[in-house]
């Protein structure tokens, strides 16, 4: 009882870190729900006022709340919430924080975020674009963020951009928006073989670790993109899931559905109680394999070109979103921003 009153604590003073001013309970409940945790509004001003009464908070009457000096050393040990959880629990979190209809086309998507260079990653633009031409990453769409904007923990340093690209997890709350739950398995290295998916080569359990199993995967040099978009042979990111073997007909309807709007889909899907690339599948379940979200962006770690990327990072409005063929365009307001709004004077 006693760590989820401190989880909830920490929860708010860091919302109230990053305001870096006064705020109400409405508009702090919003930010803890852009962070993946689903906090009522009510709880929140509850734990304003206990905090207030410990030094932690100022109250600004109509204005909101603010955090004091001592509320900010607080907040030095809030990477606990993220230290001491797995990565299953928050994978939950945030496909019930996003808010997507796929009926309407509005709400936020679950993001992945990955700083890095504008201009090294504007000359490495075509590898990122084969990847998403080859169908290796999660749909067709992604945003960038600009230096000082921030998404759930990642604020973007100056001299960088933010990469937003769609986290698989955004299945799992379209899924579960139609009563359908999903157990996520594991994450792992998938091997293809012509172009198709052939085995899993690697797997870490979602339920005993606290880092995403792709980012350990680039970061020790497992991958192959390069391989898989220029021969069709290689290893890339991939998540295994599971539904209630009656859903079947229901997924494959909805992921056919986010694939035509640009947020992907399946990359296989089994029969109900079947094996699906060597993985073993409970009766009742039908397993299926998705690609994974970070993939358009990892891919750079092959071509020399530094990351540093957090997979369900936070939530993004679907109506950021854009085109992958628009990245070259839109990455010159980053790498040429004392271009705009001047004039060229005709000789």
């Amino acid at each position: 009882m006693r760590e989820e009153v401190k989880r909830k604590e920490l929860l708010i003073l860091d919302a109230l870190k990053k305001i870096n001013g006064s705020a109400t309970s409405r508009k702090l409940t919003e930010i803890i729900a852009n962070l993946g945790y689903v906090v009522s509004e009510r709880t929140v001003r509850f734990y304003l006022k206990k905090m207030e009464l410990k030094g932690l908070t100022v109250n600004h009457g109509k204005k909101g709340y603010s955090i004091t000096d001592k509320g900010l050393k607080e907040t030095e040990s809030s990477l606990i919430i993220e230290k001491v959880g797995f990565l299953s629990s928050k994978i939950d979190q945030m496909a019930y924080a996003m808010s997507f209809d796929i009926d309407t086309l509005q709400g936020t998507v679950v993001v992945n975020v990955t700083v890095v260079d504008p201009e090294k990653f504007e000359r490495k633009i075509p590898v990122v674009e084969k990847i998403f031409e080859k169908g290796y990453t999660m749909g067709e769409l992604l945003t960038f963020y600009g230096p000082g904007e921030t998404v759930g923990h990642i604020s973007i340093p100056k001299g960088k951009i933010g990469i937003g690209t769609v986290c698989s997890i955004t299945l799992n709350g379209v899924l579960l928006k139609h009563a359908i739950p999903t157990v996520s398995r594991f994450g792992g290295l998938l091997e293809l073989r012509n172009g198709k998916p052939y085995r899993f080569v690697e797997i870490i359990m979602y339920d005993g670790t606290s880092i995403d199993p792709l980012e350990i995967f680039v970061k020790s040099g497992m991958t192959d993109f390069l391989g898989a978009i220029y021969t069709g042979q290689g290893k890339i990111g991939a998540s295994f899931r599971e539904f209630p073997s009656e859903s079947r007909n229901e997924v494959l309807r909805l992921a056919e559905r986010m694939k035509k709007v640009g947020l992907g889909g399946l990359l296989e899907i089994g029969l109900p109680g079947h094996s699906i690339l060597e993985i073993p599948v409970y009766q009742g379940r039908v397993g299926a394999v998705v690609v994974g979200g970070l993939n358009a962006v990892s891919v750079l770690e092959e071509v020399g070109v530094r990351t540093y990327s957090r997979t369900l990072a936070g939530l993004a409005d679907f109506k950021n979103l854009f085109r992958y063929e628009e990245m070259r365009e839109r990455i010159r307001d980053f790498t040429r921003p004392r271009l705009k709004g001047v004039k060229i004077q005709k000789a």
